[in-house]
């Protein structure tokens, strides 16, 4: 005897889901608030700032705009850094996943392995020798290729890419391999057919796997710290710490916080933006089969 499925009020509904809406908000409170409350500090008056000492304005952002070669050139170094490493994690984990996903060799496993296992590794711990090797192919150092900015985005795009690898092999397991088949059939070889069909196909691992590197290559701190010699090569992280200490040694916390804010609104905008790609990416893999 099948079960009469029981309507409930609105009210009711809204009883059960209201643990939901309280855990969610709560959550929401927690990680907001720390945004917040810089954003707002960075108009308010601080003793011991020069941009902001009295009076709510906008001083410590245009302290922040002037600070040495100014802020747009830190910004543009900050771009293309994190532009060449989004496309080199991009190129190198799309092809490296298609591989591993569709072609069987020999030490397969092992090597993705192998691939995985430089997750476990600090990659504080291998700038040393990073910066020796980079150094002999003009990629860091005085007459760098770019001022280092190259070697840089090489460096954190290498530390992207096991991550990077994994997502896109199991967005490329996810899809059935009957279209890539069928394209094979219409005389596709396995290059075009990756190009014309299977990079639509796992678009939402490719945005994630865009948004990952993005964050990484626009946070970093201390891959510019050892490899960039230059202050006018120096990324906005890495601007921003110099700029910190203003007057005999004391932190400048008004100008800090316009800059974190302005580092900040960038990430915001481009999660917000690519949220459902983002979310379906993570998914893929779930979905498989």
């Amino acid at each position: 005897m099948s079960k009469k499925l029981v309507k409930r009020s609105p009210m009711a509904q809204f009883a059960i889901r209201t643990p939901y809406y309280v855990l969610t908000l709560g959550l929401a409170i927690i990680f907001m608030y720390p945004l917040l409350w810089t954003a707002i500090k960075s108009f308010a008056p601080q003793g011991g700032s020069i941009g902001q000492p009295e009076g709510w304005g906008v001083g410590n952002y245009e302290t922040l705009f002037n600070y040495q070669a100014g802020i747009w050139v830190y910004l543009k170094n900050s771009l293309l850094i994190t532009i060449l490493c989004v496309v080199f994690t991009l190129v190198l984990s799309t092809l490296g996943g298609y591989a591993f996903a569709r072609f069987s060799f020999p030490g397969k496993n092992l090597l993705f392995l192998l691939v995985l296992s430089i997750l476990m590794v600090p990659y504080a711990t291998l700038l040393l020798p990073l910066i020796i090797w980079l150094k002999n192919l003009h990629l860091a150092g005085a007459g760098a290729i770019l001022g280092g900015r190259l070697g840089v985005a090489i460096v954190l795009a290498v530390f992207q890419l096991p991550f990077a690898v994994y997502m896109m092999r199991i967005s490329f397991e996810a899809i059935p391999k009957e279209i890539e088949e069928a394209a094979l059939i219409d005389g596709c070889g396995s290059l075009g057919a990756l190009l014309r069909i299977m990079l639509y196909a796992v678009k939402p691992g490719l945005i994630t796997v865009g948004i990952f590197a993005f964050l990484a290559a626009w946070n970093d701190f201390m891959v510019p710290l050892f490899l960039l010699n230059s202050g006018d090569n120096s990324p906005m992280p890495l601007a921003m710490v110099n700029m910190r200490q203003q007057v005999m040694g004391t932190i400048d916390y008004g100008v800090t916080e316009a800059g974190v804010v302005f580092l900040t609104v960038p990430c915001v905008i481009l999660f917000l933006a690519l949220q459902r790609h983002y979310v379906r990416g993570f998914m893929s893999g779930a979905l498989k089969g």
